[in-house]
């Protein structure tokens, strides 16, 4: 288990301050309800640029230059080196002992991450961060085969969560030689725009292109138009290019073809090659209901302001955009118009202007006017993130005094903020009394309140049955568990709230319980 009895807060701080503002508050909705809802990374990544399929027709003899083919995936060695050992956080830094997968095996820890709910408050969110980013031993497996499984599960998660610079990190430090790894490494080039990167791999290596599509975008994006239309030929011919794909090539190597064709459906479904072709043909797709990553795209200077903002919302809404960045494009120039994404340009804006000026009547007007603005968007996490520090402490006046202090127990000083500011009511006592750990002393009526004061009323002395048999050997898979038993508790079953938050409290997750208990009541994210 963690070592008990570090100040409160360690793991996390340490966390932030090596991510260096790559990791920030997350939201408590990562994929909200829509009538059209994203589809998950895995939806696209199952049919991106998956190997060529296969059919009845024989290969023939010789091998056609240029053609792409794909070698069969060698076999590992149970001494080969493995990808589950990779990270971009030291595990001394972030409170998590290397040897934190234990005895599972690696497919349980796949199927485990795989499975966890998407809609985590911000606290976990970033627990879940730190579990797909830390350097930790290797599960165990039974098979040469299994290996690998865990570093793709997390890769797959930071795709589900947008996180496309921390999957891109990730991916950087693996052997490019392995199919399922390049498979990745292509596609988030593709959305970060470094398709040249990824295509520059694949010429120098052909066999390692994940599909006849791959190759021929590749041949022409590296200027080689003649080879290119051979390999789409030779593809076409022996069956191994979808007929789904074939229109769409050829519109993208023959552009008089694409200025005189109808528009074309889209793609069903949208990977990142298929995008990125529809882009070139001059047909490019909206990203709203695409998969999270997909919106990195609309982040450049080559969209309009609205779209970068768009964008900009709904990954900071996912914790993997700098809050600053997101405050950088809503300052970026006034607002034009009136509406939604307009009312919180120009609230957040005036409350940034009220807070440079130092004048607390123009923040207490402002204040309650940006918190409504963002709520409405779920955003409230990166206004904290933004502003919450600053606010503590401050003489506001009205409901402005109430938010201030709520929006100060968001972030990482949520301790210290906590006495500084704390409301004489209710509601801000058990506040405070959360964000100190102890509840034993505060009151409470409603039913979250009583719940919460179970488990902070005095500190867990053993794991609920339902983690029986996990710790400690299984020690990381118990607190995949937790995760999910608090955001699915959080919905009403407050027992199983009650069972995850514990554990975490027991296994030395302390601050993240904290703040979970916070964000319960101050966001009322409760499905």
């Amino acid at each position: 288990m963690l070592a008990a009895g570090e100040r409160v807060g360690t793991e996390r701080r340490a966390l932030a301050a090596s991510l260096a503002g790559l990791l920030i508050l997350a939201p408590a909705s990562v994929l909200r309800a829509e009538v059209d809802q994203p589809m998950s990374a895995i939806d696209w990544l199952s049919h991106s640029v998956a190997n060529a399929p296969h059919n009845e027709t024989p290969a023939p003899k010789e091998r056609i230059t240029g053609a792409g083919g794909i070698e069969d995936i060698a076999v590992l060695s149970l001494d080969a080196p493995s990808a589950d050992t990779l990270g971009l956080l030291p595990a001394e830094r972030t409170g998590l002992p290397r040897t934190l997968w234990g005895k599972t095996p690696e497919p349980e820890l796949a199927r485990a991450l795989r499975a966890m709910p998407l809609d985590q408050l911000p606290a976990l969110q970033s627990l879940t961060m730190t579990l797909l980013l830390t350097e930790l031993n290797p599960p165990e497996i039974a098979a040469s085969a299994q290996r690998n499984q865990l570093f793709l599960a997390r890769v797959d998660r930071l795709l589900d969560m947008g996180a496309l610079d921390q999957a891109h990190a990730l991916l950087s430090q693996a052997a490019t030689n392995d199919p399922e790894i390049f498979r990745r490494s292509f596609d988030v080039a593709l959305l970060l725009g470094q398709e040249r990167r990824a295509c520059k791999i694949i010429e120098r290596s052909p066999s390692i292109a994940p599909s006849y599509a791959a190759r021929i975008f590749c041949l022409a994006r590296n200027g080689q138009w003649d080879l290119a239309e051979l390999t789409f030929g030779t593809g076409k011919v022996l069956g191994q290019i979808p007929a789904s794909e074939v229109s769409l090539l050829e519109q993208f190597l023959d552009p008089m073809l694409a200025e005189g064709a109808e528009d074309m459906p889209p793609p069903d479904p949208v990977t990142p090659l298929s995008y990125k072709m529809m882009e070139a043909i001059g047909q490019p797709l909206p990203t709203s209901v695409l998969p999270l990553a997909f919106a990195q795209a609309d982040l450049t200077e080559n969209n309009g302001w609205k779209s970068q903002l768009e964008a900009a919302e709904r990954l900071a809404r996912a914790g993997v955009l700098d809050p600053n960045r997101l405050l950088g494009l809503y300052t970026e120039r006034k607002a034009a118009a009136s509406g939604a994404l307009w009312d919180r340009v120009s609230a957040v804006s005036e409350l940034d202007k009220a807070l440079a000026a130092g004048d607390t009547k123009a923040v207490s007007r402002a204040l309650p006017r940006a918190y409504k603005a963002m709520a409405e968007n779920e955003l409230e996490p990166v206004l904290a993130a933004l502003f919450g520090d600053q606010l503590s402490g401050m003489t506001l006046s009205g409901k402005a005094a109430r938010l201030a202090f709520e929006l100060s127990l968001l972030t990482p000083n949520y301790e210290e903020n906590a006495r500084i500011g704390a409301e004489a009511d209710p509601r801000g006592d058990l506040l405070a009394g959360l964000a100190q750990g102890d509840t034993s002393q505060m009151r409470t009526r409603d039913s979250l309140g009583r719940t919460l004061k179970v488990v902070f009323d005095a500190p867990p002395t053993a794991a609920a049955d339902r983690y029986e048999g996990l710790l400690p050997d299984q020690l990381g898979l118990a607190i995949i568990e937790a995760i999910g038993d608090v955001t699915e508790g959080a919905k009403g079953d407050y027992p199983r709230l009650q069972d995850g938050l514990r554990l975490l409290r027991l296994v030395g997750l302390e601050s993240t319980a904290r703040r979970t208990a916070i964000e319960l009541m101050v966001l009322e994210r409760r499905g």
